[in-house]
């Protein structure tokens, strides 16, 4: 049993971050909804707890409240944003709506000492954090005193260090709280006094033993997709029950290039595990035939692996259970309390498991975020190179065409990817990078090439960095080698005569940019 930290969760769009923060300081965490009941809450033993934010306020009749227990068990409490909020309505305090809205980049201005604050800010000291709220504390429960203040928030940090009971108006769980994680530290460590035990080693082996459990002596089926999440989950699962384990990859015609061969390679080769390998790219194309809008292909394309894997898994026979690479960031969407969140993504659970098949789950990675589960493949021995490649969606190139997706256009699109990437390799900036792609637009041009005119269409390059995979901002390569990559583009792809780059942002909130 590890320490653990209870994050409940009021909608906001930042509840994940709490707990990747807290995961990076070793310490385990999981996100509940705000609705838990006491003695859901007792059962769970938290030694601390953090209230999120959310998008509800406290000033009208009807906003969802922290369960009365979280404020009796004699542990500490961090309300963040709506969490403070709740904290001080629920404890005898008052909730206004506030004069002036804070929303992104605010300062924050220390006023008086606290240990949330030792060794990360002094008192007079300034700092720039991430506001995101339009009420404001409007006086404070019996107890508690000010810590910090902003321009459009005079309680924007608050303590009752008797009853260990913090809370601050602004969200230290994003990056551009400049403070955020030397805050999240000193009230997970200092405060709370735990030590942190969670890492990829203890967690390998506690999975292993729940799988062995789990499965006892019957045979699991995978479905490789060539991501990370399913190649550690078929790993994670062939460690624990050896050849009671078969793969299935069910080859979509839609991955990048060459990557099916490195897929089979790997698994066949390097680990000996068990491969069906289905070459279903034919059968892919034609379901997604005349389709152009990007959710209809999501659908179409999770819908069609199931029938494809399904087929394949009966030939099988006699299968018992399930492995998939569900993350946590799918758990937490599945419950979390209604707000932004529960929109997040649609192309995780696009097709679901048919009823039909009767196979009980096995899913290893679903207390895992995505950059632990890179640190389990690791430890699993995956290739450095497989397991730092970019994120890639489930559906695959089908929603980086733009349109109806041809067995052309898609040949078009994996030889300019390949090319896009091969050169940020060959300039030692893939690491640099959290995602690089190119997309085929919907749109023709003319252009002249040697003594003659094209008619063909445009690429779209785009590379992003990223800390947490919530927000990103584009990579600043130099001119000279967009327009080296242009150049190869156009010269080496037939069907391409122009490339642009696409320089937005991913701001806080949005989901996806795909």
């Amino acid at each position: 049993m590890h320490e653990r930290v209870l994050i409940l969760d009021f909608g906001s769009q930042f509840t994940q971050l709490i707990a990747r923060r807290l995961r990076e300081l070793r310490i385990y965490c999981e996100i509940h909804p705000c609705t838990l009941t006491s003695d859901e809450i007792l059962a769970f033993a938290p030694k601390a707890i953090i209230l999120s934010g959310g998008p509800a306020s406290m000033t009208e009749t009807v906003s969802p409240r922290a369960p009365a227990v979280v404020f009796e068990l004699d542990v500490p409490v961090l309300g963040i944003c709506y969490g403070e909020q709740a904290m001080c309505a629920q404890l005898g305090g008052s909730v206004e709506p506030g004069t002036t809205r804070e929303f992104g980049r605010a300062e924050l201005r220390l006023d008086d000492a606290s240990p949330l604050f030792a060794g990360v800010m002094q008192v007079g000291d300034r700092a720039t954090v991430w506001m995101s709220h339009g009420d404001k504390v409007g006086a404070l429960p019996p107890g508690f005193r000010p810590l910090a203040s902003s321009t459009g928030s005079p309680f924007a940090a608050i303590a009752d260090e008797r009853r260990r009971f913090y809370g601050v108006q602004f969200h230290p769980e994003v990056v551009h709280t400049t403070i955020g994680a030397g805050l999240l530290a000193n009230f997970c460590r200092s405060i709370a006094g735990l030590e942190g035990d969670w890492s990829m080693s203890t967690y390998r082996h506690e999975a292993i033993a729940r799988i062995r459990e789990q499965v006892g002596r019957g045979r699991v089926v995978c479905g490789l997709s060539g991501g990370v999440d399913s190649a550690v989950t078929a790993l994670l699962v062939h460690e624990a029950v050896g050849d009671q384990l078969s793969c299935v990859f069910v080859d979509t015609g839609l991955l990048r290039k060459n990557e099916a061969t490195e897929v089979v390679e790997l698994f066949r080769g390097h680990f000996n595990i068990p491969l069906i390998h289905v070459d279903a790219g034919r059968t892919f194309l034609e379901a997604l035939g005349g389709i152009a809008d990007p959710e209809a292909k999501r659908k179409k394309i999770g819908a069609t692996f199931i029938d494809v894997f399904e087929a394949e898994a009966t030939r099988l026979g006699g299968a018992d259970f399930l492995a998939q690479g569900t993350l946590y960031p799918d758990v937490i969407e599945s419950v979390s309390f209604k707000g932004p969140s529960v929109t997040i993504k649609s192309h995780h659970n696009v097709g679901g498991l048919p009823e039909r098949m009767r196979l009980k789950l096995v899913e290893p990675l679903r207390e895992l975020f995505k950059d632990e589960v890179r640190n389990l493949g690791r430890e699993l021995g995956l290739p450095s190179t497989f397991v730092g490649r970019h994120p890639f969606p489930g559906p695959g190139l089908a929603v980086r065409i733009l349109g109806e997706v041809t067995t052309d256009r898609v040949a078009v699109l994996q030889e300019a990817d390949a090319i896009f990437l091969e050169e940020i390799r060959r300039a030692g900036l893939y690491d640099e990078i959290w995602q690089a792609f190119a997309v085929l637009l919907p749109v023709r041009t003319v252009g002249v090439m040697g003594d003659g005119r094209t008619y063909e269409w445009v690429a779209a390059l785009r590379a992003v960095t990223s800390t947490d995979g919530m927000t990103a901002d584009v990579y600043p390569f130099e001119p000279a080698f967009l327009g080296r990559v242009a150049t190869r583009i156009v010269n080496e792809v037939k069907g391409i005569n122009r490339v642009t780059y696409d320089i937005t942002s991913k701001p806080p909130g949005t989901i996806e940019w795909e």
